[in-house]
């Protein structure tokens, strides 16, 4: 009787440290994906894929990232999401509001983690911003488009006509410039507005601002008019008209100045939740977060070319970031 208890309890023994290594080699596959490459969202992954090093999921060791980009085609992104919805995966990772979009409308029963959507709750990804109810969260990059605009006043002041271009299709522009429009309103300063379809009409767009007497031109934070900002940016420069965004990256694409985060950073915060649903915390309990926007972030060649020099009221509100 002793040998059969000494038995089953070096089985239970050895089955204990079987599943333990089983548990510890776990290799856990991951997709990522994004609408378009631009320089925001390019920094945002290199946020996520070092920020889940950090915290223990590494690439080639217990980690696999499935990195797709859907190259500006929405019919491609949802094919690529369809494809990532086959059971396998678990967890994606979706960077900006289309493609989140895109696979919380599958339904899918694989956790979905955000990265940058500005207005989850308005983009339909969740029904508040601290009880996800979609099988999705993550980070919110809410703009805060009338402190954007405050700052550009105190850069650039006697400002009275601004000029705003987005694209129409990708609702946290629409939410941005829907905030843009209140506070000019509200401030008693007139706009002119252009939309885009594609980047290809973003010089065209930038022209017809320039022509109706803008004096700046605020531009929103959707992956279309980024993937042609720096046109945009050298337009408006050469013409003297400053112009305001949604990102530091936008800036470094030439825009002169924001009010932002760090894409880096949203992208290490978003890691952070993922890491948290890898291990195991239902999404349902993960309340998604909004990252501030507390960093000056100015392009010094574009100030230079204007003839800008930062206001003491603007050197006073905290860091203040210089890139070019």
């Amino acid at each position: 009787m002793k040998k059969l208890i000494a038995a089953v309890l070096f089985l239970t023994l050895v089955l204990s440290c079987l599943t333990g290594f089983a548990e510890s080699a776990k290799t856990y596959k991951v997709g990522l994906v994004m609408l378009i490459e631009n320089g925001a969202f390019m920094d945002m992954k290199q946020g996520i894929v070092e920020g889940l090093a950090e915290l223990g999921y590494k690439e080639n060791e217990n980690l696999t990232i499935d990195y797709q980009n859907a190259q500006g085609d929405a019919t491609n992104l949802n094919t690529i999401c369809q494809g990532m919805d086959d059971g396998t995966y678990d967890l994606v990772i979706t960077i900006a509001t289309p493609a989140t979009q895109a696979f919380v409308a599958l339904e899918s029963q694989t956790p979905n983690v955000f990265c940058s959507v500005a207005a989850p709750v308005a983009a339909g990804v969740m029904s508040a911003l601290d009880t996800p109810d979609m099988n999705s969260t993550g980070t919110s990059n809410a703009i805060p488009s009338g402190d954007i605009l405050s700052l550009g006043f105190k850069i650039t002041p006697n400002v009275s006509k601004v000029g705003l271009i987005y694209c129409t299709s990708e609702v946290n522009a629409v939410n941005a410039m829907a905030s843009a429009k209140a506070y000019l309103t509200e401030t008693g300063v007139a706009f002119e507005e252009v939309t885009v379809s594609n980047s290809s009409e973003v010089q065209t767009a930038a022209q017809v601002l320039i022509d109706k007497g803008v004096d700046c031109v605020f531009v929103a934070n959707d992956s279309v008019v980024q993937a042609a900002v720096d046109i945009l940016a050298e337009l408006c420069t050469e013409e003297g008209i400053p112009t305001y965004c949604c990102s530091a990256t936008t800036v470094k694409s030439g825009c002169l100045a924001t009010l932002a985060m760090s894409d880096v950073g949203i992208g290490r915060q978003t890691a952070a939740i993922a890491a948290k649903v890898l291990s195991g915390t239902p999404v349902a309990e993960i309340p998604a977060e909004v990252v501030p926007a507390n960093i000056v972030s100015v392009n010094k060649t574009t100030m230079e070319a204007l003839g800008i020099t930062l206001p003491e009221e603007v050197l006073a509100m905290g860091e203040v970031q210089y890139l070019e």
